[in-house]
């Protein structure tokens, strides 16, 4: 029991962990800091904000709101505490290597986003009307990215940890820079997609054509669309809308 013990606590890297979660707060800020520094997203932030405001004016809005940042930071809370330290290290194999697992990681959580999305989110039993309160925002902004039922919050945090969970297992150990990467692009995605952006032009382009998909999506349920960093299964699988 002892030893089986000591090997668990060697694997339990939570200084590594600790770095990672320094390393997801400052980038997040700093990369928000940059990014509202340029006039023409700085526009757009206060025309998203303009509309959140009378969204938050509304009832429904800020207790379900609540209710899902409670989960979300508890389910994160857990993970980082629980399981991140055993999928985490310093050890350092090289860039390549390193933004192979980043893609490796967000594709096959994206995968599981993309089934999950598709046939249980939009299917026919009660998961549909649990996404149906995030499918109220027709035409979504800022806001609508935290305006999701908590059980919703928890499954989409839970797919994307249990994805890199479940690769460390097989792949081993992840460097943190590749677990601080994936984290701020699955966290900054889920809230660009529910962004207005209209911006059709270099170097907004992309960024325009991403959350004009989305909303697209969120027209109705029946709408195409269901992966979430990038529509490569949408396209595969004849869903892109």
């Amino acid at each position: 029991m002892t030893d089986w013990l000591t090997t668990l606590a060697s694997h339990y890297h939570w200084q590594a962990a600790l770095v990672v979660l320094a390393g997801v707060v400052l980038i997040t800020k700093a990369g928000q800091w940059l990014a509202f520094k340029v006039p023409a997203l700085q526009r757009m932030r206060e025309l998203n904000r303009i509309e959140d405001s009378k969204k938050k004016a509304l009832p429904k809005y800020p207790p379900m709101m609540k209710a899902s940042r409670n989960i979300g930071a508890i389910t994160n809370l857990a993970f980082f505490l629980l399981i991140l330290p055993f999928c985490v290290s310093f050890q350092f194999e090289g860039i390549t290597w390193m933004l192979l697992d980043v893609v490796i990681i967000l594709m096959v959580y994206d995968f599981f986003y993309y089934l999950c999305h598709r046939f249980w989110f939009h299917g026919n039993g009660w998961m549909r009307r649990v996404h149906a309160v995030h499918h109220q925002a027709r035409q979504p902004t800022h806001i609508d990215a935290y305006y999701v039922h908590p059980f919703e919050t928890f499954v989409g945090i839970a797919l994307y940890l249990g994805s890199l969970a479940l690769l460390a297992a097989l792949l081993g150990p992840f460097h943190v820079a590749t677990v601080i990467a994936t984290y701020v692009i699955f966290t900054q995605l889920n809230i660009i997609n529910h962004t207005f952006v209209e911006l059709p032009y270099f170097p907004f382009r992309s960024l325009s054509w991403i959350t004009a998909k989305h909303h697209v999506h969120h027209e109705n349920m029946h709408r195409g669309n269901y992966a979430t960093i990038t529509l490569l299964y949408d396209k595969l699988f004849g869903t892109l809308d």
